[in-house]
């Protein structure tokens, strides 16, 4: 008779097998729903017709999902970790990203925002400055994305400079900006969104050559000027 297995030996390889897949099973269908309920929010958000988050709850989230709000919960312990992780999917659908922003990057990223925006239902974005945190907190990475993104070309420059460029650089960024284009002046979105790029081409030249909102030199002079004895 063959004696009892003993823990260490092989007897009990199976048990330990059956325990890993038991839990890569449990791990891998805990990120299919965490999935499903990112998706289920980025769903409702485009379908919002306007752009207010407050019913962007964990019910409506749960329902939209198929799933249980408990099991919302589970993956998100507030309604705000919920949303906040929402807005980076749009982001992500959108070809967004504010991390390591440049001068060269703005206005191929600007252009691919506003493109964005016709995959949403809301008929108009111009509206106050919204008060839902993780819209809030999104403005707010942009613009210290825009502030950095000026830094390094800006060495000299008073930091009320560098907000007085940023803050030009997001106002074009902005949608209303580009809303404004097409419903006072008749532009299609392609024309609204070439139109912005170009004017953050222009500014973003001007900041490489150190023309800040002080110095009203037209383009060429200071290197010019530079040069003389």
């Amino acid at each position: 008779m063959s004696p009892p297995a003993t823990p260490g030996t092989e007897g009990n390889e199976p048990a330990r097998q059956r325990r890993r897949y038991d839990g890569t099973l449990r791990q891998q269908r805990a990120a299919e729903t965490r999935e499903r309920i990112i998706a289920a929010g980025s769903a409702l958000v485009h379908g919002l017709p306007v752009w207010d988050w407050q019913g962007l709850t964990f019910r409506a989230v749960a329902e939209e999902a198929g799933v249980g709000v408990r099991t919302v919960y589970r993956h998100f312990p507030t309604e705000r970790d919920l949303r906040n992780v929402i807005m980076r999917r749009l982001e992500e659908e959108a070809g967004i990203t504010y991390d390591g922003l440049g001068l060269d990057d703005l206005a191929e990223i600007t252009a691919r925002s506003f493109a964005s925006l016709s995959s949403f239902a809301v008929p108009r974005w111009s509206a106050p400055d919204p008060d839902e945190p993780s819209l809030a907190a999104q403005d707010q990475r942009r613009r210290d994305a825009l502030v950095q993104a000026i830094a390094p070309h800006t060495v000299g420059w008073s930091e009320v400079q560098r907000q007085m460029a940023a803050a030009i650089l997001d106002v074009l960024w902005n949608v209303p900006s580009y809303e404004r284009l097409m419903t006072k002046w008749d532009f299609d979105g392609a024309q609204a969104a070439k139109a912005i790029t170009w004017a953050m081409d222009v500014l973003a030249e001007a900041v490489r050559d150190g023309r800040g909102p002080d110095d009203h030199s037209p383009p060429g002079r200071r290197a010019a000027s530079d040069e003389e004895p």
